[in-house]
């Protein structure tokens, strides 16, 4: 029996090391990518294979940085310029250098990972800082960048035709502190992906509007 999500008081808290891996399992699987699929759409997304990469990489930018200020922002983000190249792209603060092909783009994406790891390792478990589903600590943040890394990995590979399955514990705990309303009694990942708006579960169909709750938990 695949294990359930669990609840956030009986499973560990989501660290440093947590995001670390995800990273190096994403890089890993889109090593393996065709170099001709880049340009192919990322599952239901409007976006193409590279543009969810690249906002993959900026999306774990922005957790990191959100931390950085001695006294961070609680009203808005902290305020790099945001850049969009269509109106259907992802809305990012850099774009990876298309000469350096997808290589490039894995540098970017293992370089800002990185940076989230130290920021989480680094800052103080009591800092709060910015975000659109509610203040949160270092800890909030490394789950947000691993609900990004496991859902959006999701849509690259379906664009890719690759499998992507990540661990279901670490499904469990990313559940636990950011969906408090999913059921706890179903295989994690699927269940992830259906708090996300990416599938359905029995007797729960796929959701049109989903929330992740980033604020502290007690």
């Amino acid at each position: 029996m695949s294990p359930s999500a669990g609840t956030a008081s009986d499973l560990p808290p989501i660290t440093a090391d947590d995001v670390a891996l995800v990273v190096r399992l994403a890089v890993g699987v889109l090593r393996e990518a065709p170099a001709e699929g880049w340009g192919s759409k990322a599952g239901s997304l409007e976006w193409d294979c590279w543009e969810t990469v690249e906002h993959l990489a900026n999306d774990l930018f922005y957790y990191a940085v959100q931390l950085g200020p001695q006294t961070p922002p609680l009203d808005t983000h902290v305020p790099f310029a945001l850049n969009q190249k269509r109106p259907e792209a992802p809305t990012v603060f850099f774009y990876a250098e298309r000469e350096a092909g997808p290589a490039g783009l894995l540098q970017v994406l293992e370089a800002s990972g990185a940076l989230l790891v130290a920021m989480v390792r680094t800052t103080p478990p009591e800092v709060r800082a910015h975000h659109a589903a509610g203040a949160s600590g270092p800890e909030g943040f490394a789950a947000l960048g691993l609900q990004e890394m496991l859902v959006h990995m999701h849509d690259v590979a379906e664009g890719f035709g690759l499998d992507w399955t990540p661990p279901a514990a670490l499904c469990s705990r990313v559940l636990a502190r950011l969906f408090r309303e999913a059921p706890d009694d179903t295989d994690p990942w699927p269940t992830l992906l259906w708090a996300t708006g990416r599938g359905e579960l029995p007797g729960r169909p796929r959701l049109t509007t989903w929330r992740s709750d980033s604020t502290p938990r007690s």
